[in-house]
Order: C-alpha cells, then structure tokens, then sequence
C-alpha cells in the first residue's frame, strides 16, 4: 500500500530503518533533470540563477532531515519549482511488519478542551435561530457534533462520540468564516491531531462539507430545495449517472475519467442513448474530476460533435529509464499481437532518438472527423472547477470546440501540457517519484498549466454549486 505523502502525512507510519535523505535527494534531483520532459522548460521559463538558489536552499535543508516521511516531503516541496500538478512523491511501505512500530491505543485526552452546555441548552438555543446558519448538530461518522458561533468563530463539541474514545463535550472541530458561505479552521482527526482546512462550505441547509469529510445536519430540522437534493445526488456518485433534471434538460455526471472507468462511463450513455438525442438540453457535470485516460470520454464526444475537433499532440522525451515504460507495457498478459507489433515500433523509434523528444504519430495536429451531428442535445454545457486537471483538462478542450458547447463554472487547475506519469523507486527503496514523459505542442503559444482553462461562463461565488445547473439550463432557454 502506498500513500501521498504531501496530502497524508500526518497518517504515515514511522520506519525503523530510515533513508539517508542527502542521498535520496540526490538521486529524485539527478533523475528528474535527466527524464522529466518540463525540466528545461520550466528552468528556462524562470531562470538558471533561480534554479540554481532553489537547488542550494534543498540540498542544505535535506541534510537535516533524518525521517524518511520529512524527506519525502522535502521532494515534494522541491518538485513544486517545476509545476503544480502531474509529480507525486509516495512513501513505500513495508509490510512485512519488521520495520513498522507496534499500533498503541489512543489516550483518552481528559485534559483536552470542553465546551460546557447542556444538550437541553443546546437545543433550546437552537430554536430560537431563524436563519440558515452551520449553527446546529451534525453526525459524521460515529460523532454526533453540536456546532456553535463562539466570539467571532464557531466551535464544534462532541455531543456522542460513538465507540471512538472522543468524550462528551471534548471540543472537535473549530473554524472561523474566511467569506460568504467558505470557512477554515481545524478538525481534530480520531488520533486527536490537527488536520487543517481552508475551503469548507455549507451546501444547501443539510450539509456541510469540510474536504474529505461530509456533516449531515440532525438539527435544526428543514427540507433542502430539490436543487440541492439534485445536486447532492451527483456529487456523492461513485461512479457515472444520467440525472434526469427537469423535461428539457438531462445531467451526465462523470466523477473521474480513470481509465478502469471507461467501460462503466460507456454503459451509462449507451443505456441513455435514446434519451439523450431526445432531448434539448445536455449538462455534462465533470466538476472535482481530476483526470484519467482520454479513451473515456471517446464516447461522450458525439452527443456534442457539430464540426471538426482540431487535437494538438506531443513528443514524448526518449531515455533509457523513460522507454521502460513501453517495454513493461510488452509485458502486459492480455495485450493483442497488433498492439504488440505498435509497441515495438515504437520503443525502436524511442531507442533510436536517445536525448530527444519524439513525435510518435507523424504529426502535430490530428483533426477527429465524425460523420454524424446530432439534431438533440441542441445545447451542452460543461460544468467545470478548479479540481478539474489533466483528462477532464483535454475533454474541455476538445468540447468546447463545438459550436452547441459552453464551459460553465470557474478556472480549471491547469495541469495538462506535462504529463503521462512515470513512477519511479528510490535506490533506498522507500520512496517512489512520479515525473512526467511527453511535453504538448500547445507550449509556449497556449500553454494551460498552472493557467487553467477559462469558462465561458464565469460562475463566482454568489452562484452555489448546487444552482449550477439550473443556471445553465436558464442560458440556453434565454437564447
């Protein structure tokens, strides 16, 4: 099992045999500069002399760090001169429970801060509050949480704990509004450690939803609008879903483009087929999708097809430690004999262009012609934010090219002209490095990492998430 130390650490285990950080950074700097395919565009972008001051202020702090869980972190840090998205620094663990420390049972904390008032105080406090408020009690897994405003913040006490050795009355969660309807604080994890937040919100009047984790309001007691309902159905979904919304309008929500999605995303719309060019409106809700493979969206391009899609390709950076990826992909059990064939022409023209970056399709621009545009959906929205990266990055791009389609919602992340990941193992064998093997054409001219792709129409703060839909489906009906 693996995991991301820059957004778990406070969950890794500690190891008994630890890596020599010095080391480790050495061999991640020496094999991103030699392999990753935006090493030079980005030194080049800002400069030798920055690169080189960022270099001495690691390598001096590297030879501090004596955990194997700090110096990872190190990495990270370091990686981030380079780009925002597509690196990844993970922590090997072992499991064969040698190096691990024995689990030790959570201390009660008797100590830890209360918020004295009685739950007959609570509720008769709560009655008398006459507009929606995170003020009330919420459950969230095995706790029940009574939140109150306190001075110019709120503050979140233990009502009941469950099995979890959380007392009552123990404060949990404490957090100040940052702006309209976005809170920050902190949440006390079941270890009683800080996990910080910053982008917590209030979606309807049931639920509030503090990053990973999802309170559901007990009381007071009042029915959410069906907007929000809607909008909560599709962003719980595990998977892909057609959303009926209203007669003139259908909501195809895709939570992820993962690759091991493609035949689920597939089956959704082949079921809604006939619904779907039905019907007069499309609303394609990729919102939070972080990416995946660009074979999973082949599907959905047709419903939004009106003339050619112009698709802008990449070189990929051939070395030796690079081109193992397409030799493990030989390795693979059920891969056709003409892929096979593909692969190793491929790999050969790699192998034959050491040092250099590579075209291997023959062209920079390849124009998707589909012989078939659809008189229905007449309109398609794509709802878009700034959890949108790399896969749901080129959908929009390719989407938006139709004449029948707009970008509704904010700024994407903008991770997308460096990509396919490559993982590598450190020579101490605990830490792996994820780089980057292909640079887009799109750069410099219209690069979109660490930019974003702009939405047609910008949905700012004022417009709850849940009425996105309903926005959209409004513009179309205004045309």
């Amino acid at each position: 099992m693996k995991k991301l130390v820059f957004l778990l650490l406070a969950a890794l285990p500690s190891f008994g045999q630890e890596c020599n950080c010095e080391e480790s950074f050495n061999w991640a700097k020496k094999t991103f500069e030699e392999n990753d395919a935006g090493f030079r565009y980005a030194v080049d972008k800002k400069g030798e002399a920055a690169y080189n001051a960022h270099n001495r202020s690691f390598l001096e702090k590297v030879k501090t760090i004596n955990t194997t869980a700090g110096c990872a972190e190190a990495i990270y840090d370091w990686m981030k001169f380079f780009r925002n998205g597509h690196i990844s620094v993970n922590i090997i663990e072992d499991n064969t429970g040698q190096d691990a420390e024995p689990a030790q049972e959570i201390p009660g904390h008797a100590d830890w801060e209360k918020y004295d008032i009685t739950e007959q105080q609570l509720n008769k406090y709560l009655s008398k509050i006459k507009k929606t408020s995170v003020e009330g009690i919420w459950k969230t897994g095995p706790y029940t949480i009574g939140i109150v405003k306190n001075g110019n913040g709120y503050t979140g006490f233990i009502i009941e704990g469950g099995n979890s050795g959380w007392q009552k009355n123990q404060v949990k969660i404490q957090f100040n509004a940052v702006s309209d309807n976005k809170y920050a604080g902190t949440y006390y994890l079941k270890n009683y450690s800080e996990y910080k937040f910053e982008s917590a919100k209030l979606i309807g009047f049931n639920t509030m939803q503090i990053s990973a984790f999802t309170l559901t309001r007990v009381n007071p007691d009042k029915k959410d609008s069906k907007n929000t309902i809607n909008y909560l159905e599709l962003l719980n979904a595990q998977g892909p879903m057609v959303q009926q919304y209203s007669e003139n309008t259908l909501v195809l929500r895709i939570p992820s483009f993962a690759y091991e999605n493609k035949r689920s995303i597939d089956s959704v719309i082949n079921a809604n087929h006939d619904k779907i060019i039905k019907t007069r409106n499309l609303v394609i809700d990729i919102r939070n999708n972080g990416g995946g493979s660009d074979n999973s969206y082949a599907q959905i391009i047709p419903y939004l097809y009106t003339n050619p899609i112009r698709i802008i390709g990449l070189e990929m950076l051939s070395t030796p430690l690079n081109n193992q990826r397409m030799e493990e992909f030989l390795k693979y059990p059920d891969i056709s004999s003409e892929k096979k064939k593909a692969i190793k022409e491929n790999l050969k023209t790699l192998n034959d262009n050491l040092g250099k970056f590579v075209n291997l399709n023959d062209q920079k621009v390849y124009v998707q012609t589909l012989d078939t545009v659809y008189n229905y959906p007449k309109n398609v929205a794509i709802l878009i934010n700034r959890a949108n990266g790399s896969t749901s990055e080129q959908f929009s791009l390719a989407a938006k090219q139709s004449t029948k389609t707009k970008l509704f919602g904010t700024t994407t992340m903008g991770v997308l002209d460096i990509s396919n990941m490559h993982f590598v193992t450190s020579p101490c064998g605990k830490i792996e490095m994820g780089y980057c093997l292909s640079k887009s054409y799109r750069i410099p001219e219209m690069a979109i990492d660490d930019k974003g792709i702009q939405p047609d129409y910008y949905l700012d703060d004022t417009i709850p998430d849940e009425d996105w839909v309903e926005y959209a489906e409004q513009t179309f009906s205004a045309k």
